[in-house]
């Protein structure tokens, strides 16, 4: 991991939390003034945590800490009714941070002694190290900006090579991905391959998945194949060009896209790298689920024939096999302009 990125990083969740802990403080203080109750509230609240604290240490007092617990459970009932009067709610006193499950600290407690890296500060290390400029345009590569007005809905079997429209087709994949993204913590929902011309929307449509799954908390890697394959050939003789950490994470990120395969100089080490980052993450499901995208201008008979039946079984086996036909996007975008 370069850790110059991450004390950057640390250092911009530091400021984030200081600065919602400032509103925060801020807000009490206004509410305190137009409710002055709520400061007597939670003087009273701190004061019997305090003594509860105590008479648990003392096994001697049970009545005495039920008296207690009763007493704060009556003021938390006072603090929620004028809250309500107000306007507010309970929240109104709480910091309001970024990530609500590190607090915008960028690690999650999961022991006393123990502490995981959250997934917000992993996907942002992943940005910086690795995504690059493909994770940046997701503003607009979302189901939002998707239409179906560049797709034709006129069936042309000679040309098309299929028995429904283009429209249709794009229907059935854009369902395909709804299911993906829904089901994405399901086993059994299969991984995406992507195959067709250049210009129908593969690229598009990977973006706007991996864009609906960082909004579920899900880390995203994604990169062309030819980038990412050279990477690897670099880590693995000393180059550095990833960190050990991006590294290790194509093999156990949530979602890896891979874009572009078969636009890459194959030789046996990288077919070799392929198959390995491919085959570990079908075997991860049992331990964590790790889902692939991969998006190809080849057919599938073109895949067999590069990557052989090692690669090309478990594509057949363990993706849901996309073919996307249709006009050059591109094209049309530019008549309009």
């Amino acid at each position: 991991m370069d850790n110059s990125n991450l004390k950057q990083l640390l250092k911009e969740y530091e400021q984030k939390r200081l600065i919602a802990n400032q509103k925060a403080n801020q807000k009490k203080q206004e509410l305190y003034q137009l409710a002055p109750r709520l400061l007597e509230i939670e003087q009273e609240l701190n004061k019997n945590a305090i003594s509860t604290t105590l008479s648990l240490l003392n096994s001697n007092e049970p009545q005495k800490i039920e008296n207690l617990k009763e007493k704060i459970q009556d003021l938390r009932k006072e603090k929620i009714t004028i809250l309500k009067s107000i306007g507010e709610t309970e929240d109104s006193l709480l910091p309001c941070y970024d990530c609500k499950d590190c607090q915008d600290t960028g690690y999650i407690k999961i022991d006393d002694y123990h502490t995981v890296m959250c997934n917000c500060l992993k996907q942002k290390l992943f940005n910086l190290e690795y995504n690059q400029s493909n994770i940046s345009n997701l503003n607009l590569h979302n189901f939002d900006h998707f239409s179906f007005d560049y797709y034709s809905d006129k069936i042309n079997k000679e040309k098309y090579r299929a028995d429904i429209s283009p429209r249709q087709n794009i229907e059935i994949i854009k369902n395909i991905c709804y299911s993906f993204i829904n089901n994405f913590d399901d086993p059994q929902e299969k991984n995406l391959l992507f195959t067709g011309d250049t210009g129908l929307g593969k690229t598009f449509l990977s973006s706007c998945i991996a864009n609906e799954l960082l909004k579920k908390g899900k880390t995203v890697l994604y990169q062309t194949a030819p980038v990412m394959l050279d990477y690897i050939i670099d880590q693995k003789f000393g180059k550095e060009t990833i960190s050990q950490n991006v590294y290790n994470s194509l093999f156990d990120v949530d979602l890896l896209i891979i874009d572009d395969l078969g636009t890459e100089n194959i030789n046996n080490m990288k077919f070799t790298e392929l198959f390995k980052i491919i085959n570990t993450r079908l075997l991860n499901q049992d331990k964590k689920i790790t889902k692939t995208i991969i998006s190809t201008n080849l057919s599938l008979k073109d895949l067999f024939q590069i990557y052989n039946e090692r690669i090309g079984s478990r594509l057949v086996g363990y993706y849901n096999i996309c073919r996307f036909f249709g006009d050059d996007i591109r094209f049309q975008i530019k008549k309009k302009s």
